[in-house]
């Protein structure tokens, strides 16, 4: 009967190691497969820039998200009251319910004075306006005997008085001297800038910014922003053969091999 017993105990604790691995195995696979279904609730979270409050919140509404605008920041290059910058940003894995917060570019920017810039120098008055917050717009040039001497300043087409009130990063126009030797611009290059940092190179040059296009690959309010150019006309130049204000028209893109593409100089690029 003793024998039995001593052969039955094996038995038993055999058994009960292989239930204890079943559970354990059943355990796992329970958890695995309830933590993959609850990853295969979510989603892709979309791209919600350029879009008006309204419309990312429509947009959100219909994925059972909580979307809220955080803050606001006011970039003249976009169109007023749109998402500039998400969080999380978009192409994350996000379930229902999760919260999203957006910051808008501002319905209305801060106003301040004219400072007066008549007898500046060009350079002068393009870090008077950058101090105020304001850009150089068009450069005009009359004869005079000073060249890039600062003779007028104009506001949407009109003489602006010092002093008037004007939206922040407004771009002020200029009439500038130019002495009756005629002085000439290099055009310089511009691939691979940004397009603000563009737009300050032509002005520093004395030219003008002509028409800003961006090719296909720019689809975004980001994409917008990481833009570089890619394209010039006219070409940049080696030597200074150009009027001053010639006008510069740009191309960009955020196309990496467009970017890497050797630029050369010539008197004009096709556009």
């Amino acid at each position: 009967m003793s024998k039995k017993k001593t052969i039955k105990r094996p038995i038993l604790k055999n058994l009960l190691w292989v239930f204890i691995f079943l559970v354990v195995v059943f355990l796992g696979i329970y958890t695995f497969l309830h933590l993959f279904t609850r990853h295969q609730q979510g989603f892709i979270l979309p791209d919600l820039t350029g879009l008006t409050v309204a419309e990312a919140k429509k947009k959100g509404e219909s994925l059972h998200l909580l979307i809220e605008v955080t803050d606001s920041l006011y970039m003249p290059e976009l169109p007023k009251g749109v998402v500039f910058r998400q969080v999380p940003p978009a192409g994350q894995h996000v379930k229902k319910n999760r919260r999203v917060e957006l910051t808008i570019n501002s319905l209305l920017p801060r106003q301040i004075k004219m400072p007066s810039l008549v007898g500046y120098s060009l350079r002068q008055a393009k870090a008077e306006l950058a101090s105020h917050g304001l850009k150089v717009g068009r450069l005009h040039y009359v004869p005079d005997m000073a060249t890039n001497n600062v003779l007028e300043q104009y506001f949407l087409g009109r003489p602006i008085e010092p002093g008037s009130l004007v939206d922040i990063y407004s771009s002020i126009d200029l009439q500038l001297g130019l002495s009756p030797d005629g002085e000439l611009a290099y055009i310089p290059m511009l691939k691979g800038k940004s397009l603000e940092t563009a737009i300050d190179i032509i002005s520093d040059h004395s030219l003008n910014t002509g028409s800003i296009r961006y090719d296909e690959t720019v689809q975004t309010a980001a994409d917008t922003l990481a833009a570089r150019v890619f394209k010039q006309t006219p070409g940049y130049s080696i030597t200074p053969e150009w009027p001053l204000g010639t006008v510069v028209h740009l191309i960009l893109t955020i196309n990496p091999d467009l970017l890497k593409q050797e630029a050369l100089p010539g008197p004009e690029d096709d556009l």
